[in-house]
């Protein structure tokens, strides 16, 4: 079987989520919401921003402790590789003192091969600590991402109907990719400061006098990496921002091409596209000058303390107060703090967008699912899927019912109907029962056990739905029937199919069950899509049935083989059936006709054709709808 649909278990480490002091203020309940006009201050708060950043230091922090054998082993080599550096002006300072100056060939011999010896440990040891570096930040890439995504998938509906998609995707992508990035050079940093450390330790006892001299501009770099990191901040957090809108409009784009090019709207989205551009383009522009600005000064300032040094330095051995190996030494050392300096300084600007950038994963993160495992969930009782709603009310809006006090019983292996106007409440039903979203109101019961008292998994593997909208992902058909039961076999896979009327078409593909669909599965047809997401329900084998329109798409003349496939698969089996169409409401054992969100009416169809003016027109209005579409 093609396996993209079933990837081998990778084992997520448990790293806890640091939580701010006031969650409220840090997080907003709706962050996730698109916004639906351009926000080019950024669209959040000062403190917010300046908070999250905080808590993005925290989860880098705690991400990487789970991981300390490699910060050991890159922090360890990044010790070993200072000494050598610090190690080799000095020996070449005793090479030219004591070996050329006083004319020792045997010294100078000496120094030079230890020069090599000390060169060769300072190559092993910076290869070992880029490798330290880069297996921690791949291990930190790869647990960050894998914990975002498992979090994803435990967040409610309501925040995936909310969320923009592109937004997601770039904390996924982009942002989690920065704070890898921003891993492989802090111990490479570590290693620069430790330079930074040992070299103004070692010229302090050389000459104090000129250690001052080459250390002089330090605080006033120190001054400017603080403004430069207070500046840099803001903008690196609107930049991640902005960057997340752009992902959004490409994904909305790609996504809905079909529609673009049929109303012709590509110039709309190209103009879309670029007013998400030039705000990226704005934030990073308004970076680089930032940097521009800093960056040069970090060059400079060693530069003017290699120009006091020897001309201070330069009095002092003509004056016989100094070796001209030591000055030497000393210029090598000023140097040396010029790769230091800028690698400090391109660090703190990496850092002020990494933590802006671990800020808006941590965002997610402590998003807590609204709908979730009750604390002591319940096994499923055992039962023929006895489905009852007591007095049920629901809004995906405050302030808006879509349900009012609905009551709804369906018997252990009935097939039942619901039928009703557009806007009424059908599909409603079909979520509330396996929880996708809690109700306001009254209980929903399978079984005689509420619903929010069952623990998730075995619930929604109790009840299996066939969405109008079908969904298949871009694998083969196979994998796609088979998503319900990873490990079913060849032989269930084509029971499924031919249960739902799909083995006829699968036969015919180029490749028949291996066959890789595209994505959304675009290369078959409507119907078809149905018919295989109906074979992926079969055979999840549920014990409650939810088809949601799922026939709309099919061929009127097909539709009585799929019918007949129907009766099969709801033998014996609970089915909450919601259409339009009376071929397919003749599947039903009972009709209940839902209105305004209540139960305005229930029978069989004939009967409810005989007494029920309100059933009447709700079929005469879903006749023309269906004509409509039929019509070219």
């Amino acid at each position: 079987m093609r396996g993209r649909l079933r990837a081998p278990p990778h084992r997520v480490r448990s790293v806890p989520v640091p939580r701010c002091r006031d969650p409220d203020e840090l997080v907003s309940p709706h962050w996730y919401v698109r916004r639906t006009t351009p926000q080019r201050t950024g669209g959040v708060g000062v403190d917010r921003e300046r908070e999250l950043r905080r808590a993005g230091w925290r989860l880098v922090g705690s991400a990487s402790r789970d991981h300390w054998g490699w910060v050991a082993t890159a922090m360890a080599a990044a010790l070993c590789w200072t000494g050598t550096k610090v190690t080799i002006p000095l020996l070449a300072a005793a090479a030219i003192d004591q070996g050329i100056v006083d004319d020792d060939t045997q010294a100078l011999l000496l120094y030079v091969g230890l020069m090599l010896v000390v060169g060769a440990i300072q190559a092993v040891v910076s290869g070992l600590r880029r490798y330290g570096a880069f297996r921690l930040a791949f291990h930190v890439e790869t647990d960050l991402r894998l914990r975002l995504f498992a979090h994803l998938q435990r967040l409610h509906f309501a925040f995936h109907d909310q969320a923009q998609t592109g937004q997601l995707m770039a904390r996924a992508n982009t942002d989690i990719q920065m704070v890898r990035e921003w891993l492989m050079l802090a111990p490479l940093t570590a290693a620069s400061l430790m330079i930074l450390v040992s070299i103004t330790v070692v010229m302090l006892v050389q000459s104090v006098t000129l250690a001052l001299l080459a250390l002089a501009a330090l605080p006033l770099l120190s001054v400017a990496a603080t403004r430069f990191s207070r500046r840099m901040g803001p903008i690196s957090f609107q930049l991640q921002q902005e960057l997340a809108e752009l992902s959004g409009v490409v994904e909305e784009t790609v996504s809905g091409v079909r529609v673009v090019k049929g109303f012709g709207a590509e110039q709309l989205q190209v103009q879309r596209l670029r007013a998400e551009a030039d705000a990226v383009q704005d934030r990073a522009l308004a970076a680089s000058k930032l940097r521009s600005g800093f960056l040069p000064l970090v060059d400079f300032l060693p530069a003017i303390a290699l120009v006091m040094i020897l001309w201070y330095g330069g009095h002092l051995v003509i004056d016989g107060e100094m070796q001209i190996g030591q000055l030497v030494a000393f210029n090598s050392y000023i140097l040396m703090l010029i790769w230091p300096l800028r690698m400090s300084g391109m660090m703190v600007a990496m850092s002020s967008r990494m933590s802006a950038s671990a800020g808006r994963v941590h965002e997610v993160l402590v998003t807590d699912p609204i709908v979730a495992d009750p604390p002591k969930g319940r096994s499923l009782p055992e039962g023929g899927g006895e489905v009852r709603f007591e007095g049920v009310t629901f809004g995906y809006h405050d302030g808006v019912s879509v349900l009012d006090e609905l009551d709804l019983h369906v018997r252990p292996g009935e097939a039942v109907a619901l039928v009703g106007p557009t806007a009424s409440g059908k599909s409603t039903v079909a979520r509330l029962l396996p929880r996708f979203y809690d109700v306001d109101a009254g209980r929903v019961l399978i079984d005689g056990a509420d619903v929010r008292t069952l623990k998730l998994e075995e619930l929604r593997s109790a009840v299996g739905i066939v969405f109008e909208d079908t969904f298949l992902f871009s694998d083969s058909v196979r994998a796609n029937i088979a998503f319900a039961d990873p490990d079913a076999t060849m032989e269930q896979v084509r029971r499924a199919a031919r249960l739902s009327g799909a083995a006829d078409f699968i036969d015919d593909l180029p490749d028949g069950y291996e066959t890789v669909i595209g994505e959304h599965g675009f290369s078959l047809s409507g119907g078809q899509r149905q018919r295989i997401a109906i074979a992926r329900a079969v055979l999840a084998d549920p014990r409650v049935l939810i088809l949601d329109d799922a026939t709309s798409a099919v061929d009127p003349s097909k539709e009585h083989e799929i019918r007949a496939a129907l009766r099969e698969v709801m033998a014996g089996r609970t089915t909450i059936i919601i259409a339009h169409r009376p071929a397919t409401i003749a599947l039903a054992d009972r009709v209940i006709l839902v209105d305004g969100g209540k139960v305005v009416a229930e029978g069989t169809h004939d009967e409810l054709v005989a007494t029920s003016d309100r059933y009447r027109d709700v079929l005469a209005h879903s006749g023309e709808r269906a004509a409509k579409a039929r019509r070219p």
